[in-house]
């Protein structure tokens, strides 16, 4: 009963998703701007709370996950990363051989019509975050190792009770209003003229990225099925909520509690792992954005430039790429913001291909971050057939429980 009961709490919070997208954008399409006003000023208040919560989830869950997992948290934390940025490079070197191979036989648009101005919020409520996302991945980091080297048990078992709060502010507060920020988000895009004017312009270059997005999962899950010895549709079957949070979203951060709360629910991950890798996979780890971004810049430099760069060029772009996107923040445009050096200092683009990055990276920045998120549950399957295969991690914490009771 229970697990039947998760099953129709998991199908009722993706069909609460899909009416929040259907229901937004009927409202961006025959709102009027002083209506508008006050769906912008919905989705900026409940933006704002919910960003506020990302910081703390990521210490709530990642620095207790650290002290449990003993002497294997340095070795899965440089996994992670490493696995982390392959998966990028990965990623971005698909897109490179599929542009090739595609963009020379498209018709690049050479224009994108303009938007309808979104009304500002009539009301603003600002809550700032304590830190920013990387400086919780940090701080986080920096606790539980130094809390686990010290033998802070007192320290651990406050993690711990921290990570229990945390979890109930996931489960009752943003889970539930999750599908009206969704809903405004996407009344704001259709208002704007997003979906109706940008999209069709770009369509057949958003269609081949979405493709790669389906290829590169395919290969992630499929290596991890190898790794771990387990079926991987055991870990991607529940991460249909998060995919369609993401798409609300745009944000890997802001989809973080929806992604951990399908990923504990696979029979096939252990707690500790899922609370390590998938708050770490959430700011690091951003396969599908890299992907996407790769494909735009090759079609915006035969747009504007006239070729697509070169091999070498690319090369070094990708190898950048990857690294700056461990850095990048997990917000709407983050990717995109974090690699505008590299873009005009690689690249070489001028004000104008920056813009019309900016411009189109947006049309498709939600199935980009539902790559992400979605891919997150491939790593966190492989730190798992690496570190617990044989269920190390679960008879450490049983050993560790036995000492405590004696």
């Amino acid at each position: 009963m229970k697990f039947n009961k998760s099953k129709n709490t998991e199908w009722l919070l993706i069909l609460k998703l899909i009416i929040g997208i259907g229901v937004g954008i009927l409202i961006g399409l025959i709102a009027n701007e002083r209506f508008m006003s006050i769906v912008t000023s919905i989705k900026y208040v409940l933006g704002q709370f919910i960003f506020f919560t990302v910081p703390l989830v990521i210490v709530a869950f990642i620095a207790p996950a650290i002290t449990k997992l003993k002497y294997n948290a340095n070795k899965m934390l440089v996994a992670g990363i490493s696995i982390a940025y392959l998966s990028a490079i990965g990623a971005a070197t698909l897109a490179y051989f599929a542009g090739l191979m595609v963009l020379p036989h498209l018709s690049v648009p050479t224009e994108i019509e303009s938007l309808k101005h979104l009304p500002e919020a009539a009301f603003q409520l600002s809550i700032s975050p304590i830190m920013s996302v990387m400086s919780a991945l940090v701080l986080a980091i920096l606790i539980g190792i130094t809390a686990l080297k010290t033998k802070a048990d007192s320290f651990e078992k406050l993690l711990g009770e921290f990570e229990s709060m945390m979890m109930m502010v996931i489960k009752s507060i943003v889970i539930p209003i999750l599908p009206l920020f969704i809903a405004s988000t996407f009344a704001g895009l259709a208002y704007e003229g997003t979906l109706t004017q940008q999209l069709p312009v770009f369509l057949k270059v958003v269609i081949l990225a979405l493709l790669g997005h389906l290829i590169w999962l395919t290969i992630l899950y499929s290596i991890a099925g190898i790794i771990s010895r387990k079926n991987p549709w055991q870990v991607l079957k529940h991460y249909g909520p998060a995919y369609l949070t993401a798409v609300g979203t745009m944000s890997s951060a802001a989809t973080l509690p929806v992604s951990l709360n399908g990923a504990l629910k696979s029979k096939v991950l252990s707690k500790k792992t899922v609370n390590f890798m998938v708050p770490l996979g959430g700011t690091i780890h951003l396969c599908g954005s890299v992907l996407t971004e790769t494909l735009f810049v090759m079609v915006i430099s035969l747009m504007l430039y006239g070729s697509i760069p070169s091999m070498d060029v690319m090369a070094m772009f990708i190898l950048l790429f990857g690294i700056f996107a461990i850095g990048a923040p997990g917000v709407p445009g983050g990717t995109v913001m974090a690699s505008m050096g590299i873009v005009i200092g690689v690249l070489g683009f001028d004000p104008a291909g920056v813009a019309l990055l900016i411009a189109i990276f947006a049309i498709q920045d939600s199935f980009g971050t539902a790559c992400n998120v979605t891919g997150d549950g491939a790593i966190t399957l492989m730190l798992e057939g690496i570190f617990n295969k044989n269920g190390e991690l679960d008879a450490e914490q049983s050993q560790n429980l036995s000492q405590d009771v004696s």
